[in-house]
C-alpha cells in the first residue's frame, strides 16, 4: 500500500514533467518542383513541404521562409507525390519461386521472406500495403516489427489467416487425405465463421478476408463458382464489423460477387467476371473494387518454368482477357476501384508495373495515381494517417524525375521513397 508520503513524491514527479518543455522534433523541407494533388488531381509548381518527425506538419509555396537550421531535401526536378498503396498483397512466402516451394522449406523461410518481400515493396514506393492472407498469424508479426521499426516496410493493415470452406480456394487440396492438409483459416457454417473471426481478431487481424468464390492457384477448385452460402457470408461480414474491422472478399464468379456484396463486405477482390448488375450492386453499396490486372501476364511467361500446373495456367487463361474487360466496366461505370495487384503471384517490388495496365485499360493517369492514395485511404479507414500530402498526416512522400501524368511508367521505378520522415531511398 502506498504511503502519503509516496504519494507527494509521485504527484511532485508529474507536476515536474507537465511543466517541462517538450523538445522539438527535427524540421525537414522538401522543395517538390511538381506537387501531386492525390485529393482533387491537380497539380502545382514548385510547392514546399514542412515535415516535423514523422508527420506533415505545412505545405507552402517557393515563397514560403525556410528554417536556416531545417534540413533540406531539393525534389525541384521531380514530380512528387503522397506513397502510394497496394490493397491486395501477399509478402509472406518463401523466396524461391517454385510453386511448390512451401511443401519443402520450413515456413518460417516464408516470414523470412516476408521480411526481405516488405523492404523490396517499401522501395518501390508502397507505403502502405493490405496483406490479405497469411498461416499462422506470419504477417501480424512483420507487421508488428515494421511497427517497431526493428525491419523496413510499408504500414500494414493484415487480415491473418483468410476464411474459407473446407476443400475451398482458402484452403490445401493438393495432398491426398493420409496427410490430413488443412488452412489455418477453414470454417463451416455461420458459428464456426463467427469464432474464427474472433480468433484472427484476438491475434491481432487489421481485417477479415474469406474466399466467396474458387480461385486460379487452388487445386480443384473452379474460378467463378461460389463458395459460402449468403448466411454464412453474413456471418462473417457482422463478426467483423461489431469488431471495427472491414471485410475483403475474394471473388472471381458473378454470383459470389453479387452474394458477398448483398452480404456487406466492404471490397471486392479479383472481381474476374463483373457485369453490369454486380457493378451498380456495388456502387449503390459503396463496395470497392480491388482488380489485379498485371500478374496474369507473368503467370503466363513464367508459371510453367516455375512449376505451376497445368490446371492453374489454364484458369489464368480463362481470367485474363475477362478480368480486364470487367476492369474497364468498374471503371466505365464510375465504380471504387482501388490498387491492387496480388503480389506474390509475381515477384514484389513489381508493383508498380500495374499503373500502365490501369491506364490502358480504362483509367486516365491522374485516376490511377488517386486510385493508389486517397481512394486507398478511404478503403482502409485511414484518411486520417495516409494518401496525401497534408497537414497532420504520415510524410509518406515519393518522388520520380519524370511525370506520370504523361508517362504512368515513371512509377515503375521510384527515386525517392520516405516514409513516417524517414528517408528510404533518395537516387
Amino acid at each position: 500500500m502506498k504511503t502519503p508520503i509516496r504519494y507527494a513524491l509521485l504527484a511532485a514527479l508529474m507536476s515536474l514533467i507537465a511543466l517541462t518543455p517538450a523538445l522539438a522534433e527535427p524540421m525537414t523541407i522538401i522543395k517538390a518542383g511538381t506537387l501531386f494533388d492525390s485529393k482533387t488531381g491537380r497539380v502545382t509548381r514548385n510547392a514546399v513541404i514542412f515535415v516535423e518527425g514523422e508527420k506533415i506538419v505545412a505545405v507552402g509555396d517557393a515563397a514560403t521562409d525556410i528554417p536556416q537550421e531545417a534540413t533540406l531535401i531539393d525534389l525541384s526536378d521531380s514530380f512528387v507525390m503522397p506513397g502510394v498503396m497496394d490493397m491486395h498483397t501477399h509478402i509472406v512466402g518463401n523466396l524461391d519461386n517454385y510453386f511448390f516451394a512451401g511443401y519443402f522449406q520450413s515456413p518460417h523461410r516464408a516470414t523470412i521472406g516476408g521480411v526481405v518481400n516488405a523492404r523490396k515493396t517499401l522501395l518501390a514506393g508502397f507505403t502502405t500495403i493490405r496483406n490479405v492472407g497469411a498461416s499462422d498469424y506470419a504477417d501480424i508479426a512483420i507487421r508488428n516489427a515494421i511497427d517497431a521499426g526493428e525491419i523496413p516496410g510499408p504500414r500494414m493493415a493484415v487480415s491473418g489467416p483468410s476464411l474459407g470452406i473446407t476443400g475451398g480456394h482458402c484452403d490445401n487440396n493438393a495432398l491426398n487425405s493420409s496427410f490430413e492438409e488443412r488452412s489455418d483459416g477453414v470454417a463451416d457454417g455461420p458459428w464456426e465463421v463467427r469464432t474464427q473471426v474472433r480468433k484472427n481478431i484476438k491475434y491481432g487481424a487489421d481485417l477479415t478476408k474469406f474466399c466467396a468464390t474458387g480461385g486460379v492457384f487452388s487445386k480443384g477448385t473452379k474460378v467463378g463458382m461460389t463458395q459460402y452460402t449468403l448466411e454464412e457470408m453474413q456471418a462473417i461480414v457482422d463478426e467483423s464489423h461489431t469488431h471495427g474491422r472491414k471485410v475483403a472478399a475474394h471473388a472471381h464468379g458473378n454470383e459470389g460477387i453479387k452474394r458477398a456484396i448483398l452480404a456487406g463486405v466492404d471490397s471486392i477482390e479479383h472481381a474476374s467476371f463483373l457485369d453490369r448488375e454486380a457493378v451498380q450492386m456495388g456502387i449503390d453499396r459503396g463496395t470497392y473494387f480491388a482488380l489485379d490486372i498485371y500478374n496474369t501476364e507473368y503467370t503466363l511467361e513464367k508459371g510453367e518454368a516455375n512449376g505451376v500446373p497445368e490446371e492453374n495456367i489454364n484458369k489464368e487463361r480463362e481470367v485474363g482477357v475477362r478480368q480486364r474487360q470487367s476492369f474497364t466496366l468498374a471503371v466505365d461505370m464510375g465504380a471504387k476501384v482501388v490498387f491492387a495487384t496480388d503480389s506474390g503471384v509475381y515477384p514484389h517490388g513489381d508493383n508498380g508495373k500495374q499503373f500502365a495496365r490501369a491506364v490502358r485499360f480504362g483509367m486516365t493517369p491522374s485516376q490511377a495515381l488517386m486510385s493508389a492514395t486517397s481512394l486507398t485511404a478511404e478503403l482502409l479507414g485511414w484518411e486520417d494517417k495516409v494518401g496525401a500530402i497534408e497537414p497532420g498526416l504520415f510524410a509518406d512522400i515519393i518522388a520520380v524525375h519524370g511525370d506520370p501524368l504523361t508517362d504512368i511508367s515513371e512509377l515503375e521505378d521510384v527515386d525517392f521513397v520516405m516514409k513516417g520522415g524517414v528517408i528510404y531511398k533518395n537516387k
